[in-house]
């Protein structure tokens, strides 16, 4: 059965509204365009009393902006009424290709900023709201979740300011480190794996691929990813190996110990096509250094699966590994700000989330079970059935 005949056992929670935030936007009015042809298509006896009073409209984008002063200081505005409403805010921290009037100055928007602006945003709702959920595919500073020394514990404060305004549900991909959610334990906070996406357009791409433990495996680039390689690798019955990072801790070099050496754990990669699996590509050296020590060790194919692509050292590096056959493809979401670059480049597959995201806030504005979606088993069985068919 297609999801878009999914047959309605709730009632909404209250009209849907969505607020993509202008740094999103983009994926915002993809997601919105799927739940206004499903709940057009989707028949129910229910659809016309008034507990479903709003369901089909023609869009559910509620217009908001954060308009700022010269001297930098903004404020946020909603210009429709939100009264009653189910609201699902979207947000991406990292999108730095906006910018302000700062004194006359240009500056880009930091992820400070746009955290800054989604409070706005909540705090313009004024509780006027239903509920209100908040969509952040990079849950912001997540890679500041746990303290070494005296230092911020920056993600759980910043979830803990959000609850404290009103906020029910916190959407967010890949987390860094889940464990951030025992900061809100009363809230709801889902990290959503997109395995199943990536999946999907790897082998709409890669028509020769064998997915079985004796042609392929999955990498973990490091200690700290080895949970969700594990979870890819069980969920499409791989083996999985794992690199460690040896340092040097006599030294600081940008402000971190430099990476002596990658270590590897796992059986032989010769001959199998790899899977190195992360949750973000940051300056992209350690997945570089792990895919030409995957290519020394014979790999047949490698190819890089990160949820979020920063790509903060540019693209350089990744053009001059993919020329000389070490890196065979990358895959990244688009839940973060693409630039033009990046989208051009023969390697580069872009896969999309906003159907994903569409049946997130579909199920949640029913209030039904998200399971199915967290776990995709059967989707990607599916999936792999039928690739598998087309080969044969």
């Amino acid at each position: 059965m297609l999801y878009e005949e999914k047959i309605i056992e709730t009632i909404p929670v209250g009209p849907l509204g969505l607020i993509p935030l202008k740094g999103i936007s983009e994926l915002g009015e993809k997601v919105d365009r799927y739940l206004v042809e499903w709940r057009h298509e989707r028949e129910s006896e229910h659809k016309s009393t008034i507990a479903f009073s709003g369901y089909q409209r023609e869009s559910y984008i509620i217009e908001a902006k954060t308009p700022r002063f010269g001297s930098g200081e903004a404020k946020g505005i909603i210009t429709e009424s939100v009264r009653g409403d189910d609201l699902y805010i979207m947000v991406d921290v990292c999108n730095y290709s906006l910018t302000y009037s700062l004194c006359g100055m240009i500056n880009h928007m930091s992820p400070d900023d746009h955290f800054q602006d989604l409070k706005r945003i909540i705090a313009a709702a004024a509780g006027k709201a239903r509920r209100i959920n908040v969509i952040m595919p990079f849950l912001y500073e997540s890679r500041q979740h746990k303290r070494s020394g005296r230092e911020s514990l920056d993600c759980a404060l910043a979830l803990r300011e959000l609850v404290n305004m009103g906020v029910e549900n916190i959407i967010t991909f890949d987390a860094h480190d889940p464990r951030v959610q025992n900061a809100i334990p009363l809230r709801g906070f889902e990290t959503v794996q997109p395995i199943y996406q990536f999946l999907k357009y790897l082998l709409k791409v890669e028509t020769d691929l064998q997915i079985d433990s004796d042609h392929m495996m999955v990498i973990s680039p490091d200690e700290g990813g080895t949970g969700r390689a594990v979870y890819f690798a069980n969920m499409l019955g791989l083996d999985m190996g794992m690199f460690y990072k040896r340092r040097d801790y006599t030294k600081i070099v940008g402000g971190r110990n430099p990476i002596v050496a990658h270590e590897f754990l796992g059986s032989s990669v010769e001959g199998k096509d790899v899977l190195i699996i992360d949750d973000m590509i940051s300056s992209g050296e350690s997945v570089q250094d792990v895919a030409k020590e995957l290519k020394r060790r014979k790999a047949r194919k490698v190819f890089i699966c990160a949820t979020f692509g920063l790509f903060t050292n540019g693209l350089a590096k990744f053009d001059e590994y993919y020329e000389n056959g070490i890196i065979d493809r990358i895959l990244t979401t688009n839940l973060v700000y693409q630039t033009p670059d990046l989208l051009s480049r023969p390697y580069y597959i872009n896969v999309d989330m906003s159907k994903y995201i569409a049946l997130i806030i579909d199920n949640l504005n029913h209030d039904a079970s998200l399971s199915e979606l967290l776990t995709p088993t059967n989707r990607i069985n599916k999936l792999l059935a039928k690739y598998r068919e087309g080969r044969s």
